[in-house]
């Protein structure tokens, strides 16, 4: 049962999909494309309008998850647009958009529906960290400055659905990860054995000890080759290896220190799941 704070985002990201609506128009009414052709000013006003009638609506804590949801309804949006109505060239990065921002908001879903306890504006992931930050940043450096001087790379398609794929495989194994978990879950590694913090090992756990990082990692790197960005899918290649390289050994530390042999027995069964990562290693 989704939480009255899940609704929220739910109904203000709805919302800001409505917009989409003008894509469809020009295929089923003869005026249809006069409305597209005034799209660069009824975009934001729409956005405009949304906000001051959630300004109306909530407060508090309540604003600000309908605020950070219709905001990234409307960056979804804005990459549909872009990936039907933009040159060739920019169409991959509409596809970038939709797949960045769907990611952002599902994962503050799954914890409203799996896991309502440990919501926050943080389940969102948007002020992830600084890090990550700066390599939003300059991927969308690289795709516009290569954009700018090479248009003809931005259109290898076939570099840019293997990205798709990548995302799309990623994102469905981290969901299926944190359904699977369920109250197990969290965003931030813990550090104190809560009461009912079980040990999973079924579903896609059997397979590898953490799915969700294994999903998040190709979905980095997915975006990028969504974008074909070369620089940034090698440097998002290494950056994300070494972030979830340590952040195994310091999860893998505390998960022998609350399950002991249980954990120990769950690593000689089964690999992290990421590529040359072995994880914290108990010393016999």
């Amino acid at each position: 049962m989704l939480i009255y704070n899940g609704k929220i985002s739910l109904y203000c990201f709805l919302a800001s999909l409505m917009i989409c609506l003008l894509l469809i128009l020009p295929r089923i009414t003869p005026s249809g494309s006069c409305i597209l052709d005034h799209v660069s000013w009824i975009l934001p006003s729409y956005y405009i309008i949304i906000n001051v009638f959630l300004l109306l609506c909530f407060r508090g804590y309540d604003f600000q998850v309908a605020i950070r949801a219709a905001f990234i309804g409307f960056i979804f949006s804005v990459g549909l647009f872009l990936a039907d109505l933009a040159p060739p060239s920019y169409h991959v990065f509409g596809w970038y958009m939709c797949f960045m921002s769907f990611f952002h908001y599902s994962e503050f879903l799954m914890i409203a529906l799996t896991n309502p306890r440990t919501l926050s504006l943080d389940s969102f992931i948007l002020n992830h960290s600084i890090e990550y930050g700066v390599a939003a940043f300059a991927s969308w450096v690289e795709f516009f400055i290569e954009r700018w001087i090479f248009p003809d790379l931005k259109e290898l398609t076939t570099v840019s659905l293997v990205g798709v794929l990548l995302c799309v495989g990623g994102e469905l194994l981290r969901k299926l990860a944190m359904f699977t978990a369920k109250t197990n879950f969290n965003h931030i590694v813990q550090s104190v054995h809560e009461e009912g913090h079980q040990l999973v090992t079924h579903g896609v756990y059997k397979y590898c000890r953490h799915p969700s990082y294994v999903g998040w990692f190709y979905w980095s790197i997915g975006t990028q080759l969504i974008l074909v960005n070369p620089v940034c899918t090698v440097a998002y290649t290494v950056a994300s290896w070494r972030f979830f390289h340590d952040r195994v050994f310091i999860e893998e530390n505390t998960l022998l220190h609350f399950f002991g042999d249980d954990y120990y027995q769950y690593q000689k069964r089964v690999s992290t799941g990421l590529p040359f990562i072995q994880g914290y290693k108990v010393e016999l």
